[in-house]
């Protein structure tokens, strides 16, 4: 399965939640790239949109590859077997976790300002992003998530590896991927479209859907 860009993989997830019955449903995006696809999930859904703000901690020597993530209120997943599969330790990422803190703290305050991140007790919580390699982004947010007594915990995603879905199901209610392909090399591979989302069109699409 191919998607033009994110709006097209979007509306097609949209589509396939539509019918899941969901009780008073949120959608969480994941930012850059997942917050146009979970503003046209949350457009079909009827759901209101808000963001969770994770970062991929990427390895020293290769930094498109996520050994871990970060996430807001501190929680931090790293996958101590592919530290050791690389020969690192926790200590080697120490300068990477702290740059991304950073970031992470500015991208908080530049997608929400002073809003106080959305009240999820006992809603159906429905997070997304635009695909999944590893799972340690979602990971992370799910960490992060279950501090915030959720009713029901989804994840949701148009493309992902069969190792991160499996990684997944273990720790959500519901993980959606409609796709899973067994050649999967990277994200942007199965989008004829997947150019860098910008912060402008993130709290663009944020603003417009509290409005």
């Amino acid at each position: 399965m191919r998607f033009a860009d994110r709006t097209d993989a979007g509306r097609r997830l949209g589509a396939a939640l539509a019918d899941r019955g969901f009780v008073d449903p949120i959608v969480l995006g994941l930012p850059r790239g997942g917050v146009p696809v979970a503003s046209e999930v949350a457009r079909v859904l009827d759901a209101p949109l808000d963001v969770l703000v994770v970062r991929k901690v990427g390895a020293p020597r290769n930094p498109e590859f996520a050994v871990g993530a970060i996430g807001e209120g501190g929680a931090e997943f790293v996958d101590d077997d592919v530290l050791r599969r690389m020969g690192l330790t926790r200590e080697d990422l120490g300068g990477t976790i702290a740059a991304e803190r950073e970031e992470l703290r500015r991208r908080v305050g530049e997608y929400r300002g002073d809003r106080p991140p959305a009240d999820l007790t006992g809603r159906t919580v429905v997070v997304v992003d635009d695909g999944m390699a590893t799972g340690a982004s979602a990971r992370v947010a799910v960490q992060v998530l279950r501090g915030r007594d959720p009713g029901q915990l989804v994840l949701a995603v148009p493309v992902a590896s069969t190792a991160a879905v499996r990684h997944l199901e273990d720790v959500t209610d519901e993980v959606v991927a409609l796709s899973t392909p067994r050649d999967f090399l990277a994200v942007g591979s199965h989008y004829d479209d997947f150019g860098q989302t910008s912060d402008d069109e993130v709290t663009a699409l944020l603003g417009a859907a509290r409005r």
